[in-house]
């Protein structure tokens, strides 16, 4: 085939330049059959020096089906989500399937449109993140015929299987944890609350633990844009101005906690004996602060790892079982910043 050739690479170009049939190519590439090992290599190679890339949809015409896993989240930029891509992506190397990720940006409707794309392909699979969906996206996901497992929270009722946490239990955990350790007057910081409903439901099961210990959320203070240090810092410095009794802050997430911690060590606050802060999802990137802040770990490789393994393991046999519901145990970092 000339190099200036512009017509799509076949089966019969990678025959031709490795001296086997079509059928054999097919076997290869497709790696089913018997073929020697000597005659694999001489396939890949010629599949290789030729940049010939298998079409799958039309492979996939028989079984209606192709390699790909849809993976759903709702952003790239909050570094919670890569983590769990990391282990889908370390269970589904060892096999056939490739992760493609969709971006929702935390919006309902971009997601019904991210999902209808993305099943249009026929993926043998799909994670997605959450278990809130419109009608619209939960209609496509139940007619869909293939597995489906959410991810990252436990609390509702899951299309097919859900794989995360509690996130009502890790507030009421987070709330006992603080109570204990004597702390009366609490300030809740939380971004994309409108949206985030993982985030919403731990700042409930919060609230209903500190209510339950007799003391209120003394003062809130929301932001509707994406976690950062310097948000963390604002944020901090507003509520404070606005109630500088508060002996504790609680966050919704460690970015904009560590953003508050820099700045009350700024202000010379004594932590955590004058005030205490913790976060929430454990990020490892910030251990590097001054004071280690308290957290709780999300189970984010667990996460991706897990829901991985089901859509590996239902591909290859459908009717492989598992829970509805797979919860996983996250535990708190006392760190630095929360007195035992």
């Amino acid at each position: 085939m000339a190099d200036d050739d512009p017509r799509p690479l076949t089966l019969r170009d990678v025959s031709e330049a490795s001296g086997v049939s079509e059928m054999t190519v097919s076997r290869v590439l497709r790696n089913r059959g018997d073929v020697s090992e000597a005659t694999r290599a001489k396939v890949l190679e010629a599949a290789k020096t030729l940049g010939y890339v298998p079409n799958k949809i039309a492979g996939a015409l028989a079984s209606q089906r192709v390699n790909l896993v849809a993976v759903i989240i709702p952003s790239m930029r909050n570094m919670v989500f890569p983590e769990v891509m990391a282990g889908i992506s370390g269970v589904l190397e060892d096999t056939e399937l490739q992760p493609v990720v969709g971006v929702t940006d935390y919006l309902p409707e971009k997601e019904e449109r991210v999902l209808y794309e993305m099943l249009s392909w026929r993926p043998s699979g799909v994670i997605i993140a959450g278990i809130e969906h419109t009608e619209a996206s939960k209609a496509m996901l139940k007619a869909s015929g293939i597995p489906v497992v959410e991810i990252m929270d436990t609390d509702g009722t899951p299309i097919d299987t859900a794989v995360g946490i509690s996130h009502r239990r890790a507030g009421r955990e987070m709330a006992r944890a603080i109570l204990k350790a004597g702390y009366q007057k609490i300030g809740f910081l939380g971004t994309k609350m409108p949206l985030d409903y993982r985030a919403r439901k731990r700042f409930e099961g919060f609230t209903e633990a500190l209510a339950k210990g007799g003391v209120e959320v003394m003062e809130q203070e929301f932001y509707s844009g994406g976690s950062a240090l310097a948000k963390g810092r604002e944020m901090t410095r507003d509520i404070l101005e606005r109630e500088p009794e508060l002996d504790f802050l609680y966050y919704s997430n460690d970015m904009i906690g560590a953003g508050g911690l820099l700045y009350l060590l700024e202000q010379g606050r004594d932590i955590p004996a004058d005030i205490g802060l913790a976060g929430f999802n454990g990020v490892e990137l910030l251990q590097g602060l001054p004071r280690k802040l308290a957290t709780m770990d999300a189970c984010r490789d667990q996460i991706g790892r897990k829901a991985a393994e089901i859509i590996a393991a239902r591909v290859e046999d459908a009717d492989a079982s598992f829970d509805k519901i797979i919860e996983m145990t996250p535990k708190i970092t006392y760190g630095d910043t929360l007195r035992r």
